[in-house]
């Protein structure tokens, strides 16, 4: 193929799509018969921009003719909502619908680490043998005495609410993205969470101190933990898609589940940060006991309703917290003829 030919030959429609394109930013101003060859263009071009790409050693010629589709594609499909509008959208919509959607995963999650940490902490207080054989009771003495305590306002509250944030992050991206694993270093995540939770519980109440536990742990742990619950059930369900695709292909059930995912775990964060500032600044305070965990308790109520109430609104409509279809991409490469 003369690509020079091709170039001469299509640049005209080049020259037109641009001009419509400016002229789209006044689409009332646009005729019917004008707005038909606007998204006509843009799917030619669109296929000449993969001719040209795959032949043209003029890098400049072929950024040139990709600014100018993807400028086309913002004028055909109405561009991007404006960013508060895409922002609002997220947090009435997308985040709760997609939390929502697997809320019974969330709950059996929950149940399921809850159980554990229980059964964990039971053990270790009712069983002197494994009481004393797993953790030396120097260093059993010393948690239940000051380290645990301690660990809530041995360091400035400003830089420890980021350092609690930036874990239990870490904590709960590593729950969602192992999930790709078949979900297997998922249940890791959470049975280690669990363990150490109920261990922990389990010597402070052998110690006498199982009511100092609770009212450290509860002011930010009644978030903290819902919010790591709901990374492991989504990195569990993340995995499932796979091995249970339910009717679709693997790669479709994956990437639909992949960007569910995506969006849960930027809300996620923003959860994890006011978990952050209660677990730096109530938890560790002189406030009273009721009224720390009074504080944590509404929290975690107002976390749950807003997830609840929108995420039900939502998903009723058909929101899943995936993107748009017209923007999910496509699965598979595809290709067109081209008539040369």
């Amino acid at each position: 193929m003369d690509l020079d030919a091709y170039v001469a030959v299509h640049r005209p429609e080049w020259f037109r799509l641009s001009h419509l394109v400016d002229k789209a930013n006044r689409p009332r101003k646009m005729s019917r018969s004008e707005l038909d060859e606007l998204v006509e263009l843009y799917q030619r071009v669109a296929t000449q921009l993969s001719v040209v790409r795959g032949r043209s050693h003029d890098q400049a010629m072929v950024d040139d003719l990709s600014s100018l589709v993807i400028r086309a594609r913002a004028a055909v499909t109405g561009g991007a909502e404006t960013s508060w509008r895409s922002v609002g959208r997220y947090f009435v919509a997308t985040f709760p619908s997609a939390v929502y959607v697997r809320r019974w995963w969330v709950i059996g999650t929950t149940v399921g680490s809850v159980l554990l940490a229980l059964a964990c902490a039971l053990w270790i207080t009712h069983d002197t043998n494994a009481r004393e054989n797993l953790v030396p009771p120097s260093d059993v003495a010393a948690l239940c005495q000051h380290d645990f305590k301690a660990y809530y306002s041995e360091n400035p509250a400003s830089s420890f609410a980021g350092q609690v944030w930036t874990n239990n992050a870490w904590v709960s991206a590593e729950a969602i993205a192992s999930g790709v694993a078949l979900g297997l270093p998922t249940l890791f995540v959470l049975l280690n969470n669990a363990i150490n939770i109920g261990v922990d519980g389990g010597y402070m109440s052998s110690c006498g101190h199982g009511g100092e536990f609770f009212s450290l742990i509860l002011p930010h742990g009644l978030l903290e933990l819902t919010v790591v619950f709901t990374a492991g059930a989504v990195g569990l369900k993340l995995g499932w898609s796979i091995i249970s695709p339910g009717g679709r292909r693997r790669v479709e059930s994956l990437a639909t589940e992949g960007r569910a995912a995506l969006s849960i775990a930027l809300g996620l964060a923003v959860a994890l940060a006011v978990s952050g500032v209660i677990e730096a600044f109530v938890t560790p305070s002189g406030l009273p006991t009721a009224v720390r965990i009074g504080i944590g308790a509404l929290a975690w109520s107002l976390f749950v309703g807003y997830v609840w109430l929108y995420g039900s609104r939502a998903a009723a409509t058909g929101d899943t917290g995936d993107l748009d279809a017209e923007l999910a991409g496509d699965l598979v490469p595809v290709t067109e003829a081209v008539t040369l």
